[in-house]
């Protein structure tokens, strides 16, 4: 990969929560996003199957804080095979009446953040628009949708309660503004990196134009550190754990 086609951002929200796996009801964040959260947010600007993100690196600017809150949540979900029941014209009922399944779950989220971005992406050889896929039409097509603020869905901070305020375009990140609290050599510990998915992001139908995905996933982790309020993603990504 070029390093050419690398792209800086900077990202702020007044709230995010990065779900640890390892909990299993009540939600507490991670210290800061995994990379596949941010790869995720990404997607939400520009993504088609011709391209892959890889996060290269992550700044923290603000210091870290937590609260907690308590959330409405839906106890069940709907019913796959009743909703393709009823899509099918048979008698199946999907609904779920949330004042009866309604029930409140404390979460331990993140507030005030902002953190420097930088990322490349790769082509991926899946399916793509025109024969002359070239990486310089992603890249073109990328900054032009960060400049100018377009988005498919809105980018969130981990859950999507948590929406993006603010994403802005840099040609470099000023590390001056990072505050003192993230200063020294921080371990981490093994965090989920992202979700492996056994399809490899081609439909298991074999047809783009009414695609049917795998759920199947590997979780895979690494164990980085944050030096000075950066964390060398490219270079922790060598010690992956599945």
């Amino acid at each position: 990969m070029k390093m050419a086609y690398g792209i800086k951002i900077l990202v702020q929200g007044d709230y995010a929560l990065f779900t640890r796996p390892e909990m299993k009801v009540e939600r507490v964040s991670y210290d800061v996003p995994p990379p596949g959260a941010i790869e995720g947010l990404l997607k939400a600007v520009y993504w088609k199957p011709a391209i892959g993100y890889k996060i290269d690196r992550i700044v923290v600017y603000k210091p870290i804080k937590f609260m907690s809150i308590r959330r409405n949540e839906v106890k069940s979900k709907a019913s796959q095979s009743a909703v393709k029941s009823q899509m099918n014209g048979k008698d199946a009922n999907p609904v779920i009446f949330t004042s009866d399944d309604r029930t409140q779950r404390a979460a331990t989220i993140l507030k005030d953040v902002k953190y420097g971005i930088e990322f490349h992406f790769e082509l991926t050889g899946l399916k793509s628009d025109h024969d002359d896929e070239c990486e310089e039409k992603h890249y073109n097509i990328i900054l032009r949708r960060l400049r100018n603020g377009q988005c498919f869905r809105q980018p969130c901070l981990g859950c999507r309660e948590f929406p993006v305020s603010k994403i802005e375009l840099v040609d470099e990140f000023d590390l001056s503004e990072v505050d003192e609290s993230l200063m020294g050599d921080t371990d981490l510990g093994y965090m989920l990196y992202k979700m492996k998915f056994a399809d490899g992001g081609k439909p298991i139908n074999n047809n783009w134009e009414s695609p049917k995905f795998s759920d199947k996933a590997d979780a895979i982790y690494y164990r980085p550190h944050i030096v000075d309020g950066v964390i060398d993603v490219q270079k922790y990504r060598e010690m992956i754990k599945c």
